[in-house]
């Protein structure tokens, strides 16, 4: 399979903008005839809708955008039925050739790290055969526990040929309570961006960039800018544009001088950009996606 980085690098080129559409789907925020269609009380009715919308969506962006991430939580919150609706949706984004990151933010070590792994990329091992699971492209982690709980999920990738995205500096306003801290003269953040650096350094693909991507929200744009300089090998994904309160500009600093090395996540910005008793939400959807789609485009192009 080819180099997780450089699937990504194609995407990118191939769509001509780093636009990641976030599928998180919510049931109140859900069109009133999805819901509507399939509401009888229970949770299988509730996935049936939001696979139906997910799906749909897909649809719509799959020729414009190079990337989707289905956040495993809202899928969760559903129980079985919503996992069900999760490995439908991961399989018709990757049939439609989009690239998946799976955010399921996972960190753990020994046997569960593994089991985490075989799930998100090669499938669970049965009497010696792998048997998928959700076979995304890539998977979020947290590397709170330490190289021990990176390990097994940078063992499983690289087997399988896919990418990891390591929390590094989030968006969320409560992120700085452990990321600021001052660690021998660097802040946590920046310990944790060595040490992704180091991760991926020698496992580049032919676009100079790793299998070893950094989670570095929009919303702190300097710091964006800074870590850009400090990991120029690295992938970023970058959460908080959109209906966080970022714009193109915060993202600016997030590119490498040949537009690559950074892909771009909305989620309700693109999917639930109107009012759920809207009739017109499809155009709504696609509406939104080429507005940011030409606004990351430029900035992605200096």
């Amino acid at each position: 399979m080819t180099h997780f980085a450089d699937r990504l690098a194609e995407a990118v080129r191939k769509k001509g903008n780093p636009l990641c559409v976030g599928l998180d789907p919510r049931w109140e925020s859900l069109p009133r005839q999805l819901r509507d269609r399939h509401a009888d009380g229970t949770l299988a009715g509730a996935s049936a809708a939001i696979e139906a919308f997910c799906l749909k969506v897909l649809e719509l962006v799959a020729a414009r955008v190079p990337v989707v991430k289905p956040q495993s939580a809202f899928f969760e919150a559903f129980g079985p039925p919503g996992l069900a609706a999760m490995q439908s949706v991961i399989r018709r984004a990757r049939a439609l050739g989009l690239v998946v990151i799976l955010d399921s933010k996972r960190g753990d070590i020994a046997s569960t790290a593994e089991a985490y792994a075989d799930a998100a990329f090669a499938g669970t091992p049965l009497d010696g055969k792998p048997i998928p699971v959700w076979d995304a492209d890539a998977l979020t982690v947290n590397p709170y526990l330490g190289q021990d709980a990176i390990d097994p999920f940078l063992q499983s990738a690289r087997q399988s040929g896919r990418g990891l995205f390591v929390l590094v500096r989030t968006s969320n306003p409560g992120g700085g309570l452990f990321q600021d801290l001052d660690c021998g003269g660097r802040k946590v953040y920046e310990q944790v961006a060595a040490a992704v650096a180091s991760w991926g350094r020698d496992r580049r693909g032919a676009c100079g960039l790793s299998d070893v991507g950094a989670v570095v929200g929009a919303t702190r744009s300097e710091e964006l800018a800074s870590l850009r300089r400090d990991l120029p090998e690295t992938w970023f994904l970058v959460p908080g544009y959109g209906a966080q309160g970022a714009g193109a500009r915060y993202v600016a600093g997030a590119f490498r001088p040949d537009g690559l090395g950074a892909i771009v996540n909305s989620s309700r910005g693109i999917t639930f950009c109107f009012h759920p008793d809207e009739p017109g939400w499809e155009q709504a959807i696609t509406a939104a996606t080429d507005r940011a789609t030409t606004e990351l485009a430029a900035v992605m192009n200096g």
